[in-house]
């Protein structure tokens, strides 16, 4: 079976085509120029972005694979969390769809997908496991017992990672997203210039904090006035190396909490280099598997939608043209 998958939970308009025999068919991604000036995503002007790019894509994407139309067996959108007036840009067309064709229509939870991307490039989720999730709107590990058995273990208690990543940008002046813009400053700059806070470190204690360490960025860079580059590269070199060694931390005192084997890494910021090098090194220490989805399936892409649906339809699931759409809810065990 076919499956076409839709992904609009925030700025990305992103599509997909897989099937299980030839995995990933094609995908093809839309992204929106239009929040650069703002330093982060502007929610109106991104569903409105979603409704012009979501049928060109949809055209060029079966063009491009060959695929045509009456070939799809299935439609799955992200559905639930992210941003409300885009969900509902890629739910309706799903929905549309999935009606003109008689097939069935799931939504996917985007964490979930996230999770799940980590199959794309092959191999199969290894249970029991931990997950660090950490992306621009979540910063979460998880406990995974079995497929669809998701407990959350820890998460941020105020700002996400890559939510942080971004400010710290747009404080220095790098643009946006702040994720990129960051590595590659901080390539050149003395990651132990800056003494920056690690927060919520007492042992046992599985949540993150960064919006302390948002504020210890600003303050040093009011403090300093005018920053040359090699002030610029060396604050961002000390910010990243800031937020990727809490991550590192935690996740490895969870798996080892938890006694689970293997470890995965899932989100934007899953593309960071600092964070999988140094989360690899890590669990190698400790005997712990490491795995970590390909580049191309860290940040927000219809292919880990369209592979997530699979899993969803493929056990007969079909939410309808009553699917709905919800900015926030709790990834947990199917069923509950």
């Amino acid at each position: 079976m076919i499956v076409l998958g839709i992904e609009t939970s925030c700025d990305d308009t992103s599509l997909a085509l897989y099937s299980e025999a030839r995995g990933v068919i094609a995908q093809l991604t839309a992204s929106q120029l239009a929040h650069d000036a703002f330093g982060g995503v502007v929610p109106e002007l991104a569903s409105r972005e979603h409704m012009r790019a979501l049928v060109p894509v949809y055209e060029a994407l079966l063009a491009q694979s060959g695929v045509g139309a009456d070939a799809i067996g299935g439609v799955g959108a992200a559905n639930r969390p992210g941003l409300i007036g885009s969900l509902l840009v890629g739910v309706s067309f799903a929905k549309s769809l999935a009606y003109a064709r008689g097939v069935p229509v799931v939504g996917v939870h985007h964490i979930e997908a996230h999770i799940l991307s980590n199959e794309l490039g092959g191999e199969t989720l290894q249970y029991p496991c931990v997950v660090l999730v950490v992306s621009g709107g979540h910063t979460a590990l998880f406990h995974v017992r079995e497929q669809g058995g998701y407990r959350l273990v820890g998460s941020t208690r105020d700002d996400a990672a890559g939510e942080a990543f971004d400010k710290i940008a747009k404080l220095l002046g790098l643009g946006f997203p702040g994720g990129p813009a960051i590595q590659k400053a901080a390539e050149s700059g003395d990651p132990r210039a800056v003494d920056f806070p690690r927060a919520m470190r007492e042992r046992g204690n599985p949540d993150f904090s960064f919006s302390g360490l948002k504020t210890a960025v600003r303050l040093h860079v009011e403090s300093r006035g005018t920053l040359d580059a090699r002030a610029i590269h060396d604050v961002a070199a000390s910010a990243q190396a800031a937020i990727v060694e809490v991550l590192i931390e935690k996740t490895v005192a969870c798996a080892r909490a938890q006694r689970v084997r293997h470890v995965y890494l899932a989100g934007g910021v899953a593309a960071n280099g600092p964070l999988r090098a140094g989360l690899k090194e890590a669990c190698a220490a400790r005997g712990i598997a490491y795995h970590a989805p390909l580049l191309e399936y860290c940040t927000d892409n219809g292919a880990m939608i369209a592979h997530t649906a699979h899993v969803h339809l493929s056990r007969g699931r079909d939410d309808g043209l009553d699917l709905d759409v919800r900015a926030r809810e709790p990834l947990g065990p199917w069923g509950e």
